[in-house]
């Protein structure tokens, strides 16, 4: 029983989970870049998280139309902490806003893509690994049987 015990527990494993962490601010006039170009880059997934570091501002999870037309109204989310943690529990699109009023008509927004957990990507060798484990653990069991 024992064995048994181990053995689900090491081909089971846990995904690791990410935390993000986003200075959150009205990017320069002048940037190349831009928050959407720093979240593109990462990849995001289920139960991960962002830290939204912060100073006398906000953060607002908002719909499609919310982000697009800059609306805070009606926000989804809404945090003025100065550290905001903020977790990704479903596969969507996420809109990010400042609710301080002008900050988000100057580019301080972003959309995150958050994708479903893959556990393929995390180590395809351990399933089979373990199965030839387990076929010679079982053969030297029914040796000494």
């Amino acid at each position: 029983m024992f064995l048994w015990l181990v053995i689900v527990l090491m081909v089971s494993g846990s995904a690791s989970l990410n935390e993000y962490k986003l200075h959150w601010d009205i990017p320069p006039a002048n940037a190349s870049t831009s928050l959407n170009d720093w979240a593109s880059s990462q990849r995001f997934q289920v139960g991960d998280t962002i830290r939204f570091k912060y100073k006398k501002d906000s953060v607002m999870q908002v719909t499609k139309e919310g982000y697009m037309q800059c609306n805070s109204s009606h926000p989804r989310f809404y945090s003025n902490t100065g550290k905001t943690r903020f977790m990704f529990d479903h596969s969507v699109l996420y809109y990010f806003i400042s609710g301080t009023s002008g900050h988000c008509e100057k580019g301080q927004k972003m959309i995150v893509e958050v994708m479903t957990h893959d556990r393929t990507t995390t180590s395809s060798a351990l399933p089979a690994a373990m199965a030839a484990w387990f076929c010679f653990l079982s053969f030297t069991l029914s040796l000494v049987a």
